[in-house]
């Protein structure tokens, strides 16, 4: 019985102390890090294209969601946390670099059947106007998707994850995520709706921006 008290009193330890170390970490790794919008650092933002994932869902056929990423995409923030209304976000997506982990799809999805790359090599979404406030770090803004050459409205939903230095590139760091579903033939992109491939893309971004000023 000792023994067996000792062991889950060793247990507990070791995982106060590596709860302890990692909270040292993180502090070290970005001193000064704030969670509540209106402390961080406003401003222009570049994106940190070694910290940044798009990822795009669609229902295949009712049996799965098949997903997808795009893995060469460029953003600008302008950041105003005391008025976030007029903070602006624009992303400019390199639709040659779609990646679904199948080689051979990949190249299809390339071509004038999908995403027709050779004549429209990008995609761009640029927010238009602020919505509303979901809560105190998550924010829904209007914005519009041009894909294949055609403009839409597209709302998006944007979750502030905090701010601080990062020790380890010494800039200020601001990270977030976001989200939208749109319908892709609103864009002309419509192959396979009417066999079952979902017609509603829901896309994740999750990025982390540097400060420039």
């Amino acid at each position: 019985m000792f023994l067996r008290s000792f062991s889950t009193y060793r247990q507990l330890s070791l995982i106060l102390l590596s709860s302890a170390f990692l909270v040292s970490c993180d502090r070290l790794v970005a001193p000064g890090f704030e969670t509540e919008v209106t402390e961080l650092r406003g401003g222009a933002y570049t994106l940190d294209t070694d910290h940044a994932a798009l990822i795009f869902k669609i229902n295949h056929l009712g049996f799965s969601t098949f997903i997808g990423r795009f893995t060469e995409f460029d953003a600008s923030l302008d950041f105003d946390p005391e008025n976030i209304e007029n903070s602006n976000l624009e992303v400019i997506v390199n639709t040659a670099s779609i990646n679904v982990n199948l080689p051979e799809f990949n190249e299809e999805l390339r071509g004038s059947t999908w995403f027709d790359v050779e004549n429209f090599p990008q995609a761009v979404f640029r927010t238009t106007s602020f919505i509303e406030a979901i809560d105190e770090d998550s924010f829904l803004f209007a914005g519009e998707l041009t894909l294949l050459g055609v403009t839409a409205p597209v709302n998006l939903n944007v979750n502030f994850h905090g701010g601080g230095r990062n020790f380890l590139t010494r800039k200020y760091t601001l990270g977030f995520s976001a989200s939208t579903t749109f319908k892709r033939s609103e864009h002309g992109l419509s192959s396979m709706v009417s066999f079952g491939v979902g017609d509603d893309i829901e896309l994740e971004i999750h990025v982390e921006f540097q400060n420039v000023d």
